[in-house]
């Protein structure tokens, strides 16, 4: 006679083990071996009889005090109720006869299909995604607009019950207005029972026979639906706005979805942001550059005025401090703006500016090209 092993070991838990932990242990494992996943497997059958056996004795407040004590004897010759493979809970050689509800246990293993479902009770209303086009400046300062989308609404001559007014909902004849079905289904171990949802009514346990003429027995109309909705100062490019209750209806009075409108902000032709600061390209003369001048920058806020320096290189960047974008968080803090200078070389000259800029370049010294003449250090120190 084979010696059975212990049930703690089976299952893979401490003897101080709650009963929440060896039903995880027991679910965890009694998928791994069910029959179902493990065809034609002696090895898998009979792991699956031990685990069942262990989980039987072990989720018993009473049976488990009597196997802590006594151990294995405590089932054998009509001791206990386990009483080994052969008569462990009616399964009797065969598993014949025997009717149980996996479908705690195994609702995950059967996709579904064997776990406990539920009356279906008023859903709430679908949420409605949309896409929404705005301008650059209304992205930076925020904007109240308004819109039409068509939505279910609900039912103003049923008030959403579905019936014609006057009569009402009779309880389905399939399930009894339970909305469950109870579907057996023969396997080697037995009858196993699963709960499913009844397929006539949809789980809602009744039927309606006089549909509402204007809704046609689903509680809800599409209307046309103006709504107001406030885009927020600095929401960025495919940003989300959430407009709640402002979906689709839901049943019988139950909450509806919401409104979820995704930002897409059209290209400005001459700024480019980057996260809550603003970023502009301006060209200036050659002339500018080398003797400095007030220039007129463009902002979000309008023209303002900017000394640029006395030689001024091409790329150099300057900052205009709290002229970016708004935080959405608080939108008494804003990002800068930082302005790119590019000096502009002429291209096209007449005869009186080439003389005068030969005149010019006869007269430079070592000090007049800076980085130039410290390029060409560099090359002769390397090269020699």
């Amino acid at each position: 006679m084979a010696v059975k092993k212990d049930y703690y070991d089976v299952l893979g838990v401490k003897k101080d083990a709650t009963e929440q932990e060896v039903k995880k242990a027991f679910r965890k494992l009694a998928k791994e071996h069910h029959p179902d996943s493990n065809q034609s497997s002696k090895e898998a059958e009979h792991k699956f009889k031990e685990l069942n056996e262990a989980y039987e004795v072990l989720s018993d407040p009473t049976k488990k005090a009597q196997y802590d004590q006594f151990g294995h004897a405590a089932f054998e010759n009509g001791g206990g109720g386990a009483g080994g493979y052969g008569g462990f809970s009616g399964f009797n050689g065969g598993f014949g006869g025997m009717e149980f509800d996996l479908g705690d246990i195994f609702g995950d293993f059967f996709g579904g299909s064997s776990g406990r479902s539920k009356r279906r009770g008023p859903q709430r209303g679908q949420d409605v995604h949309m896409s929404l086009n705005i301008d650059f400046d209304e992205a930076v300062f925020g904007k109240e607009k308004e819109i039409t989308l068509n939505l279910t609404e609900e039912c103003n001559v049923c008030h959403g019950s579905g019936s014609e007014p006057g009569t009402k909902a009779d309880k389905c004849p399939t399930c009894g207005g339970t909305g469950q079905l109870k579907q057996t289904q023969q396997t080697i171990f037995g009858t196993i029972a699963n709960v499913v949802t009844c397929s006539t009514c949809g789980g809602k346990g009744e039927i309606i026979k006089n549909k509402c003429h204007k809704c046609v027995g689903t509680g809800k109309v599409r209307v046309p639906k103006k709504i107001k909705i406030e885009i927020p100062a600095g929401i960025d490019n495919s940003q989300t706005i959430r407009v709640t209750g402002n979906g689709e209806a839901g049943d019988k009075g139950a909450p509806k979805g919401d409104l979820l409108i995704t930002i897409y902000v059209k290209e400005h032709g001459i700024f480019e942001r980057q996260d809550m600061d603003i970023y502009c390209e301006i060209p200036i003369t050659f002339t500018q550059a080398a003797l400095g001048d007030e220039i007129v920058v463009p902002t979000v806020d309008g023209k303002v005025k900017y000394t640029i320096k006395e030689g001024t290189q091409s790329g150099t960047k300057f900052r205009l401090k709290g002229k970016g974008v708004p935080s959405l968080r608080n939108k008494n803090i804003r990002g800068d703006q930082y302005v790119i200078v590019k000096v502009e070389v002429p291209t096209k000259l007449t005869e009186k500016q080439r003389k005068l800029l030969k005149e010019f370049a006869d007269t430079a010294t070592d000090d007049t090209y800076k980085e130039h003449n410290g390029f060409f250090d560099k090359l002769k120190n390397i090269f020699g």
